[in-house]
């Protein structure tokens, strides 16, 4: 049963480092949460590491220039590990082959951008689905339209045989009170139907392993530390700290705020109701985070 905290100092002190997701639990898309900036502080002052772990689907540096438009501070954080990061080695790597059909909105094609981790890089090419190899899926053309209307699209490729490499497991997102469809949504759709489908953030094994190695940089050695993981997100942030073996808190006021009934902090019944029906056990849960 998972323990309703007020407050992240509450038990901070027993963590040396938190993989903190951003979009739901420090920022709306709009704004950064003054309460969170301020717990994120603290802890940092008081000697705890914060990693962001986020599956934005674009290098760490340019999600760096996207939280300063936020509001939200350096001294918040120690490093930061995406799900872009991890899913551009990958492709890099030839995962999904070199002619790649690209699915996305045109902010995403810096995914494309160079990267000096891989020797020597798969030479990749942008090609309409007819002439693909393979599809990196970096979000809907629209994330507005409902992912359902790219099924004949995704019926094409299913056909061809295309592996999609997923830079972002995410369903949903609430950019301020508006709902859009993410990475996630498309690869449902195209595994629904049958296709293949590679996955490099949250919940999944990669994007953790590159967030240990992040901690590693910052003097910390993962394999001691004890380590927990904060986020909004019950079939990506919880989850994943699950199959991580890490202790994990909910925020109850992002996307499930509405099953969980939260206002200041979540109704229990329906908090228990919430997670019975996912099969998720976080250690801690809390409104929002402070």
């Amino acid at each position: 049963m998972t323990q309703i905290i007020n407050s992240f100092a509450e038990i901070s002190d027993q963590y040396d480092a938190a993989f903190v997701d951003l979009w739901g639990c420090m920022h709306n898309g709009i704004e950064a949460f003054s309460e969170a900036v301020a717990a994120m502080q603290a802890y940092r002052q008081s000697g705890g590491k914060v990693i962001y772990v986020t599956n934005a689907p674009r290098a760490w540096p340019l999600v760096v220039e996207q939280m300063k438009n936020w509001g939200l501070p350096d001294d918040t954080w120690d490093a930061i590990s995406t799900s872009g990061d991890a899913a551009r080695v990958a492709m890099f790597s030839g995962a999904v082959g070199e002619k790649v059909w690209f699915i996305g909105e045109d902010r995403d094609l810096t995914f494309f951008n160079p990267i000096k981790v891989v020797e020597n890089p798969v030479d990749i090419q942008r090609v309409p689905l007819d002439d693909a190899e393979g599809i990196v899926n970096c979000g809907p053309f629209d994330p507005q339209a409902d992912p359902q209307d790219m099924r004949p699209q995704l019926l094409l490729a299913r056909e061809k045989g295309l592996k999609m490499l997923c830079a972002n497991p995410d369903i949903i997102i609430d950019r301020g009170d508006k709902r859009e469809w993410c990475a996630g949504a498309v690869a449902k759709v195209y595994e629904e139907m049958g296709g293949e489908t590679l996955y490099f953030g949250k919940p999944h094994p990669p994007i953790y392993d590159l967030a240990r190695r992040r901690l590693l940089q910052e003097g910390i050695e993962p394999d001691e530390a004890q380590i927990i993981c904060i986020g909004d997100g019950i079939k990506t942030d919880i989850s994943g700290a699950q199959g991580e073996g890490y202790d994990s808190l909910f925020i109850t006021g992002g996307i499930a705020a509405e099953e969980t009934k939260t206002e200041t902090q979540p109704d229990a019944d329906a908090l228990s109701a919430y997670l019975e029906k996912e099969m998720q056990a976080p250690t801690y849960s809390i409104g929002f985070l402070s």
